[in-house]
């Protein structure tokens, strides 16, 4: 169903997106994710949205963080690759971590901001990043942190094909209108986001509004409040880089993602309940919830 260009998300159109799975491949059919996330503070954020690349199809995902970020995930998961990023006294990545990713390949999606924080040295390497890749047709999945940051720029740096995926609060600084009148029309606001920040807008909450700038905007209607937990949304950020690496066009990666991480949420509060579930419970269900259209 359709009103001037909104339009609901169902599982026939949902079905249409999924990517193919050639049976003749390596991981690098599959693609590259770089994931550029975490701190000591929040070292979960770069777990989560890591390993749902992964489950999303990903035939790669590479950390890159500090260095005692790495050290701690290491150990907990053999399927992710890591970059080191050097280390300093705040825990955090360096200013001049951007030397460390120069002569990496160009991996086929990035996710820059979960659980990085907003402190001055992770600022200056965040908006140097950005500024280098600003006509890159890498997709770039800009999230959490690196949202504040960008919040707190007039000229805001956001590279050519970019997904930012905000929630109400977020949104609310980034154009600097008020949370409230965010929340009374989501889908208006989505769309002026998009349209003047010229970059795809995930506005996360109840009923996701995805906005394609100059195209149509997008309600997902499936989740529910075992999602209103910490770490979810990093686990939506990687899902999204994960289908984008493997070569769909990153709007449908955005509506694959939202779609199957809100049924996802369904399918494990089932077992869980919507009180129980944690975002580390929510990556064992996404195969699951992708198995509904295979």
């Amino acid at each position: 169903m359709s009103d001037n260009n909104v339009l609901v998300l169902d599982r026939l159109y949902i079905s249409k997106l999924l990517p193919k799975r050639e049976q003749n491949s390596s991981k690098g059919t599959f693609g590259t994710v770089l994931n550029i996330s975490g701190s000591s503070y929040y070292s979960g954020a770069a777990y989560l949205s890591s390993i749902a690349s992964l489950k999303a199809g990903a035939g790669l995902c590479r950390l890159a963080s500090e260095n005692g970020v790495i050290s701690r995930l290491a150990s907990m998961s053999p399927d992710i690759t890591y970059i080191g990023l050097g280390e300093n006294e705040f825990g955090t990545i360096p200013k001049n971590s951007n030397e460390y990713l120069k002569n990496i390949k160009e991996p086929n999606s990035i996710i820059i901001g979960c659980g990085i924080t907003t402190l001055k040295p992770v600022r200056e390497f965040v908006l140097k990043f950005l500024k280098e890749r600003i006509n890159s047709i890498t997709p770039i999945i800009i999230d959490a942190d690196a949202l504040n940051i960008l919040s707190e720029e007039n000229k805001k740096p956001i590279p050519l094909n970019s997904v930012i995926t905000p929630h109400p609060m977020e949104l609310s600084r980034l154009i600097r209108v008020d949370v409230n009148e965010i929340q009374k029309d989501r889908v208006k606001w989505a769309k002026y986001a998009s349209e003047s920040l010229d970059c795809i807008v995930v506005l996360k909450g109840k009923n996701t509004v995805i906005s394609i700038p100059k195209g149509n905007t997008f309600i997902n209607p499936t989740g529910n409040s075992a999602l209103a937990k910490g770490g979810t949304g990093d686990v939506l950020a990687g899902m999204i880089a994960g289908f984008a690496a493997q070569g769909i066009r990153i709007e449908d990666a955005c509506l694959l993602g939202c779609y199957l991480h809100g049924l996802a949420g369904e399918i494990a509060s089932r077992e869980l309940t919507e009180y129980s579930m944690l975002a580390s419970n929510l990556l064992d269900f996404i195969p699951r919830a992708i198995k509904e259209f295979v």
